[in-house]
């Protein structure tokens, strides 16, 4: 059965560019970001990692960890971080997973038959302090991913867990949020002090509340 929305990630110990990695132990307390790529030394894997490198500092400001994974022995690895460094003028101070006998990919279904036997594809897993997925993307091998995407929706989700509310489209932080319909508009008006505004009985919003 494929891994979905709530379930316990799967936990896991593997070698990586860091050393040796359980991934429950080493997320902690906090949240965890996996994302697999198809190949090492290859164009667009070169840019997602770098761009993941450069926001190394906001994944930590949200006490994110970044986990990165490919099917590519640990040499390959090591030695790809140096072509990573050079080309995108960064350095990464996140691991890197070598899974070359596809156990973690399998385990997260990060290998896709129709698109590659051998290869993972581009999957991304948000995993919260309980060690359950919060939020799971995939992109096709020829498509980078939007790495400011993934650090608004860990926005959303680190304030909504904490938050009677919701995000609407296109949230970005310190924007208006919406009143979950779990809360009365009674309940609201006491909840969040800053105010609540109703368009419709099912669509109230109210100002962020941690800002």
């Amino acid at each position: 059965m494929s891994l979905q929305l709530g379930d316990i990630a799967p936990d896991f110990t593997a070698k990586s560019t860091a050393g040796e990695i359980s991934l429950h132990k080493y997320l902690g307390d906090g949240w965890g970001i996996l994302f697999s790529h198809p190949a090492d030394y290859t164009p667009v894997c070169t840019t997602e990692l770098g761009r993941t490198a450069r926001l190394q500092d906001e994944f930590a400001k949200r006490n994110v960890k970044v986990l990165a994974l490919s099917v590519d022995p640990l040499e390959k690895h090591v030695g790809w971080v140096n072509d990573i460094n050079e080309t995108q003028h960064v350095t990464v101070g996140f691991p890197i997973i070598a899974d070359e006998d596809k156990s973690i990919a399998n385990a997260y279904d990060m290998i896709h038959p129709n698109a590659s036997e051998k290869f993972t594809v581009r999957s991304l897993f948000i995993i919260g302090p309980d060690k359950k997925v919060k939020l799971i993307i995939t992109y096709p091998a020829s498509t980078g991913r939007n790495f400011v995407e993934v650090l608004r929706v860990i926005d959303s989700l680190q304030l909504t867990a904490n938050f009677s509310v919701a995000t609407p489209a296109n949230w970005e932080q310190g924007e208006d949020v919406i009143v979950v319909p779990a809360v009365s508009t009674e309940d609201a008006i006491f909840k969040f002090p800053k105010g609540v505004q109703v368009v419709k009985p099912y669509l109230r919003y109210t100002p962020q509340p941690n800002k």
